[in-house]
């Protein structure tokens, strides 16, 4: 297996550490009210960089939101070039170069979010590109980490099953958006909602849950059957992160939505996809590769 340097996979974790950290900061923002604490882009103020003392604690949870977003687009550039220099292969390139686009395209996005007031479209834009943010760095560091891809060892019924349930926490994960943008959590007191029923939402939401633990459970018996065994370790950390989630959706509906719950909530809806996709690439092992000079490592490189 082609060999990655300590400080590439170092960057890599980091990668994708950073990008699941903002999704908490970021929703942090909101569950506080403090979506618009600061009021411009990107100054805090029209006449100020950074908060003033009138706008208290939301103007510091707001700018504190950017202040990481920074980081978060420093580690992704940092990554990028260490991948670069050390020709890390066109894979992982490429994946990191996706990763600063779409996270300073993200950066513009919160802007556009500032700009129209927390609409709920663009809030929900905002988080779902968070969730792609988040697939791509558990890929790349998937690369990094694990190496390229081997020959497709399981059977085509259980590839397509992992690929039915992954489409199924596609699904989840925007019903949930719309949800949560029927609910009492703008990010500001007047910001506008979607006008869906956030009490029909939530179990509309609740349904495509349900049946994402069945298919979990479908491709859990053919891990135990069939493995491989990295893949069965996947499913089984995936099932229990996903009845985790399902647990704390249920405690806080009925607890009124309390942004601690709410707050975790959305950080594990990240988790949930990162490791839905270690689920999909863990069907294949990792290809074998006698140890190469660097002048051919773009060649074998996944």
């Amino acid at each position: 297996m082609l060999q990655r340097s300590r400080s590439l996979i170092v960057a890599a974790w980091a990668t994708l550490v950073s990008q699941i950290v903002i999704v908490g900061t970021g929703g942090a923002v909101r569950l506080t009210g403090s979506g618009l604490g600061c009021s411009e882009w990107p100054n805090c103020t029209p006449e100020s960089f950074t908060p003033v003392p009138e706008q208290g604690i939301h103007g510091l949870i707001e700018f504190g939101n950017r202040v990481w977003g920074g980081i978060v687009v420093l580690i992704a550039v940092v990554m990028l070039v260490m991948a670069i220099v050390q020709r890390a292969g066109r894979t992982i390139v490429t994946l990191a170069g996706l990763v600063v686009g779409l996270t300073v395209a993200q950066a513009l996005i919160g802007a556009v979010v500032v700009w129209m007031h927390l609409r709920p479209d663009t809030v929900g834009i905002h988080f779902f590109l968070s969730v792609v943010l988040v697939v791509l760095a558990a890929v790349m560091t998937w690369k990094v980490v694990v190496g390229p891809s081997g020959p497709r060892v399981a059977a085509r019924g259980q590839t397509i099953l992992v690929h039915a349930m992954t489409a199924v926490l596609a699904v989840v994960i925007v019903v949930g958006v719309l949800t949560t943008g029927s609910g009492p959590h703008a990010g500001d007191g007047g910001a506008a909602r979607n006008g869906l029923d956030p009490a029909v939402m939530q179990h509309v939401h609740a349904w495509p849950g349900y049946a994402l633990v069945a298919l979990l459970g479908a491709v859990l018996a053919a891990a135990v059957l069939r493995g491989p065994r990295r893949h069965l370790r996947f499913v089984v950390a995936t099932f229990a992160v996903v009845l985790l989630q399902v647990a704390i959706g249920i405690v806080q509906s009925n607890l009124g939505l309390p942004i601690g719950l709410v707050g975790v909530h959305m950080v594990l809806s990240v988790v949930i996809a990162a490791l839905g996709a270690a689920v999909v690439l863990s069907l294949r092992p990792p290809a074998e590769a006698a140890p190469v000079a660097s002048d051919d490592r773009e060649a074998v490189a996944a």
